[in-house]
């Protein structure tokens, strides 16, 4: 639409033909024809039309690239939700782990009881650990199927096509990259809406080369050809529209699409600076995580040699059952601190390249007309 307005236009034309019968019903084969034709061309004389067609084209870019915001964001809460669903599934083979060796230790002290070792409170206290840990299985399936049900409904699919594979399992997943993430120019090139803000900034000033063509005289290159019957005639010329009376509500139009310019400028400057906010959070927290990670297996590879002494110490009668239990819970907490943490691990490390504008790539008029450094992940 804003191409066409650069283009001839035809301000009005007609045809006609007339066969006329008389009264009597004799038919006059006298026939009457004419037609009309009235061209017109705007000459863009102060730019007008020109800036027109910039602000309909960045316009379109900027639209173009929102595809990509939503894509990240898409991207996003599918990988999370994924994050989600090996963390429930990682800790309910866990917690299951965890309930065969309380149904070994509450056999270890039914055969102690029977040969007179053990009490009926040392019997309660380990049918208790057991108790507790088969009541949190429920929750972790619950959030298993709920992160499942989310990745259907984001693929678009029936749970049932993909349910199968995912309870097959899996290890959690792990960032297997470091947390660069290039250079300041890399991320302003590669997030897709600072671009679309620097591109609806485009358009607002394009706007204002609008609004200020409207303030000076429009020529206009116009004629008319005619032909009747037995005669034809054109005229051609040019006409000017001089907006004199209305150069006050002319003005007043300019200066507020001046204002929107610097409305759109102060908005690219803030999407700019929560960009950089945003990586640089999402890098702290990676490069925390991946510290806290190491520490709990460190904590796990402890526990479970502390569980291995006590359990050989509550065999030969020099522990009590309460310590065995307590070393038990605590290796249990530690596993699940560790899955917990390789999760938190995954999401920052997600956040972080969604924060730099990775793993977006679509084809857009933005690529074509401005510079692409578009990240794939």
């Amino acid at each position: 639409m804003a191409r066409a307005t650069g283009l001839p236009s035809l301000v009005s034309g007609n045809l006609s033909a007339q066969r006329s019968v008389s009264g009597n019903e004799m038919i006059d084969n006298t026939a009457t024809n004419s037609g009309s034709f009235n061209p017109a061309i705007v000459l863009d004389l102060f730019g007008g039309e020109r800036r027109s067609r910039e602000a309909a084209l960045v316009s379109l870019q900027s639209a173009e690239l929102s595809v990509g915001t939503a894509r990240l964001a898409y991207l996003s809460s599918l990988v999370t939700n994924y994050i989600d669903m090996r963390y429930f599934q990682n800790a309910l083979a866990i917690n299951r782990q965890t309930i065969e060796t309380r149904r070994e230790t509450l056999s270890l002290v039914q055969s102690q009881r029977e040969a007179g070792a053990a009490t009926a409170l040392d019997e309660a206290q380990a049918q208790a650990s057991l108790d507790a840990d088969l009541a949190s299985l429920p929750g972790l399936e619950s959030g298993f199927y709920s992160a499942t049900y989310a990745i259907a409904t984001l693929l678009a699919q029936p749970v049932q096509s993909i349910e199968d594979r995912l309870e097959r399992g899996a290890a959690q997943p792990r960032p297997a990259s470091g947390a660069d993430v290039g250079v300041p120019a890399d991320l302003v090139r590669n997030r897709p809406d600072v671009r679309a803000a620097e591109r609806n900034l485009a358009a607002a000033t394009a706007e204002i080369g609008i609004a200020e063509a409207a303030l000076y005289p429009s020529l206009t290159l116009g004629g008319t050809i005619t032909r009747t019957e037995g005669f034809n005639s054109w005229t051609f010329g040019p006409s000017v529209v001089l907006p004199v009376l209305n150069q006050p509500a002319l003005r007043a139009q300019r200066d507020q699409q001046a204002a929107q310019a610097e409305q759109s400028e102060l908005q690219w400057r803030s999407s700019v600076l929560d960009a950089v906010e945003e990586v640089q959070s999402a890098q702290t927290s990676y490069l925390r995580n991946r510290r806290a990670v190491a520490g709990y297996q460190r904590s796990v590879a402890s526990n479970e040699r502390v569980v291995e002494l006590s359990r050989e110490t509550y065999r030969g009668g020099t522990t009590t059952l309460l310590d065995l239990l307590t070393v038990q819970r605590a290796l249990s907490s530690a596993r699940l601190t560790l899955a917990s943490s390789v999760r938190d691990l995954a999401t920052s490390w997600a956040s972080l390249q969604v924060a730099a504008g990775k793993g977006w790539s679509v084809p857009t008029a933005a690529s074509s007309a401005t510079p692409t450094v578009a990240g794939d992940s």
